[in-house]
């Protein structure tokens, strides 16, 4: 048989793809498949204490005593009850998996002896819950904005914080960092800056400091010059940035839509949204969604019915592939992991049996490829990492261990060697 195409052809083609082939190796690594937490709980920082997590969890349980018990708040969410039972389990075992420290909105503008003072305090007590071991898995700060105004204030809080927590010990495993209410590219970059000259001062290995971007103006969705800066900053962040966090009520406020109308199901927060989750798609960056700011207090009817708007938004997110969001009340813990819970159980049976059919090769009435296997396997696989699913179960519905399952949802790539760069 002969060939049209030589070695010369082949390698003037690797020679046009070289650009192509390293931006895809390195721009979109893929999602690495480590545990993403399933909220972001946001308090004041001046009111956190190593207790806080165990005392929203508490609240959270005697919220739903008071409604009548955990039964009685799935069956009025239209949820099977043995989702409350895990959702119990987990209000006393870990209540919150994500927890940041608000040094912006919600502490608001104060002397800087005062938030000096505070970011000090922040710092040991994270670095004293975590050695107690009862710090959530992931936990960290939000300061202020690099806006003009508060720029140094942001920085200043920035270095103490870290600063504060080095002195105690080592950085925590789960240490996360809220940039807010970027505006542009600079604005990133900026950060990038800070976390390399934070590393070289305490002597912290190169890239150990990443962050989060918290989107929440336009110009970050749509820049003056017409290109889409929120996918342009991803790449230009050195691999640092984590999360994409969608901000419900600065972006809302920021196009005008009245008060009574913002909300994290706006169409404006659709399209903002979903212009985010195309950004991040292969970069290994995740996506949250926002919050609502409609509570469970008050008369036991207000209560019911903002634990159905909660539980509803929680998994219309799921729905959408925005497997994270922000919690702001304890009570809206139980509501948050129902939804969460139900969402991953509801949808188990199916994705189990169609991956055994995958996996062993079981004739059947849908024919998944690779790519819808991988992300049936993605499914369970959050499943399990979020508490909602058992291994035992994975082995026993789709008959696969969970490396097994691991490996499916996310096949590791090929090593980089002079054959595959």
């Amino acid at each position: 048989m002969e060939f049209a195409l030589g070695f010369d052809d082949y390698a003037a083609i690797d020679s046009k793809l070289a650009d192509t082939d390293r931006l895809l190796r390195i721009g979109y690594p893929g999602d690495t498949g480590s545990r993403q937490p399933v909220h972001t709980v946001y308090v004041p920082a001046d009111r956190y204490q190593p207790s806080l997590p165990g005392d929203w969890g508490r609240e959270a349980a005697a919220a739903v005593e008071r409604a009548g018990g955990m039964d009685t708040l799935c069956s009025a969410l239209g949820v099977n009850n043995d989702v409350g039972t895990l959702v119990s389990a987990k209000l006393t075992a870990e209540p919150i998996e994500d927890l940041r420290l608000d040094f912006e909105d919600g502490y608001g503008n104060r002397p800087d002896d005062e938030e000096d003072a505070d970011a000090s305090r922040a710092a040991i007590a994270v670095a004293r819950a975590v050695r107690d071991g009862i710090a959530p898995p992931f936990i960290g700060i939000r300061f202020k904005c690099f806006e003009e105004p508060t720029r140094r204030r942001a920085l200043r809080t920035l270095d103490l914080f870290v600063g504060g927590l080095l002195a105690e010990g080592p950085l925590p495993e789960g240490l996360v960092l809220t940039l807010p209410k970027v505006s542009t590219v600079a604005q990133v970059e900026a950060m990038v800056f800070a976390c390399q000259r934070l590393e070289a001062v305490h002597g912290l290995a190169p890239g150990r400091l990443r962050f989060e971007v918290q989107m929440e103006t336009p110009q970050l969705i749509l820049a003056a010059d017409g290109t889409v800066p929120v996918a342009q900053l991803l790449h230009r962040a050195e691999g640092r940035v984590s999360a994409l966090h969608y901000g419900t009520y600065d972006y809302s406020d920021s196009l005008q839509i009245a008060a009574e109308y913002q909300s994290m199901e706006h169409p404006a927060a659709d399209y903002a949204k979903q212009v985010m989750q195309v950004a991040v798609a292969g970069t290994g960056v995740r996506l949250s969604d926002g919050s609502t700011n409609i509570l469970p207090v008050g008369s036991d009817a207000e209560v019911s019915a903002a634990w159905a708007l909660h539980a509803r938004l929680v998994r219309r997110s799921l729905e959408r592939g925005y497997y994270q969001g922000w919690d702001l009340h304890p009570a809206q813990l139980p509501s948050r992991f129902i939804a969460t819970y139900a969402f991953y159980r509801e949808g188990l049976p199916a994705a189990a049996q169609r991956l055994r059919n995958y996996v062993h090769q079981i004739e059947s009435a849908i024919l998944d490829e690779p790519a819808t296997a991988r992300a049936l396997a993605r499914f369970v696989h959050r499943g399990v990492l979020c508490g909602a699913v058992t291994e035992a179960e994975v082995n026993e519905l789709a008959g696969i261990s969970f490396p097994d399952l691991e490996a499916l949802a996310h096949p590791r790539k090929l090593p980089e060697t002079a054959e595959n760069i």
